[in-house]
């Protein structure tokens, strides 16, 4: 079969070395990612390869170069993003090109799937929205950025951020210091997120404040919460009853974003998270949307271990039972 060619011009909005990377370091991972040869002359890029592989390696330079022209300036892991999405079929035709947040560092805060930009959508339409699934999909971080953007543009007054205070299937045991010491550490994945889009002497400055709450979510017990943009974290690890209290604290003027993975739910029983899709499912003003492998966005080798546990649990469920041996047999 005769290898296919095909011609790519970048447009003159679109810096080449932005495109190619320094030293053409993404133009050598995108050839290294496919079957095909790459050769760049001027605003000329051309692919010969079989055809598969040829129109992949378009799919890369397409979405890089999109990204260019929305004022982005892609990085290696970017690259190593936009390859694993294209190699699985991930669609981004649908992301918006507008910025979710600019940091204080100048770095747009954006969708990269088409998953997450379901998912920015559904929290600016809906004044519920649950973010559902697995490790790295951006739920808590694009819900950070939505809440921060908004705060910015005084749609809401504060922000609330809230998750339950579980234990990670490990005991941590008796732990000294004051009750902000002690629960430090499982609020502090959402300080990390809230210091990568503000300043940490800003950040710092809200929280003493009152304009961004950190806190567990037992102490939204008996709380109305008007306009505010309220965040439940790791709602998987919520109780049925839980999760009714904390939506019924939702006030006018505010807007509550629930993420959640229920795959590493550290509680025995039925999950919060579980009961509020089956209960609210077709509920007006409330979205569920549902991000999965082609949504991740750490680390390549991240999504290789999700897709690693999830064959090995359908291996287990599709396992028949072991039949008991009784004493005498």
């Amino acid at each position: 079969m005769e290898p296919t060619h095909i011609r790519l011009t970048i447009p003159d909005t679109v810096d080449p070395t932005l495109l190619m990377g320094p030293a053409d370091t993404h133009l050598r991972r995108i050839e290294d990612a496919f079957d095909a040869m790459v050769t760049v002359r001027g605003n000329q890029v051309s692919v010969i390869g079989p055809t598969q592989e040829a129109d992949a390696v378009v799919a890369v330079f397409t979405r890089l170069i999109r990204d260019i022209e929305a004022g982005g300036a892609p990085t290696s892991e970017d690259v190593d993003l936009v390859i694993g999405q294209v190699s699985h079929g991930a669609r981004q035709g649908d992301a918006p090109a507008g910025d979710v947040l600019l940091t204080y560092r100048g770095r747009a805060i954006r969708p990269k799937t088409e998953g997450q930009a379901r998912y920015i959508e559904a929290i600016r339409d809906n004044t519920i929205t649950f973010g559902l699934g697995p490790a790295g999909t951006g739920k808590t971080y694009l819900a950070m950025a939505m809440a921060v953007a908004a705060l910015r543009r005084r749609e809401v007054g504060r922000i609330v951020l809230t998750r339950p205070v579980v234990e990670a299937g490990e005991s941590l045991g008796y732990l000294p210091g004051t009750l902000e010491e002690k629960l430090d550490p499982y609020v502090r994945p959402l300080y990390d997120a809230l210091f990568d889009m503000t300043d940490a002497e800003r950040a710092n400055s809200l929280v003493e404040q009152g304009v961004i709450e950190i806190a567990p979510l037992a102490f939204m017990r008996g709380r109305t919460l008007n306009g505010a943009f309220v965040i439940l974290d790791e709602a998987q690890n919520t109780t049925p009853d839980q999760m009714k209290m904390f939506l019924t604290r939702l006030g006018f003027g505010s807007k509550f974003v629930v993420t959640g993975d229920v795959t590493q739910r550290d509680l025995p029983g039925r999950s919060g998270l579980d009961s509020a899709r089956a209960v609210l499912a077709g509920v007006d003003d409330i979205a569920f949307v549902e991000l999965g492998r082609n949504d991740i966005v750490r680390h390549s080798l991240v999504a290789r271990i999700v897709d690693a546990y999830d064959r090995a649990e359908r291996t287990e469920r599709q396992r028949p039972p072991r039949r008991a041996v009784h004493d005498g047999e």
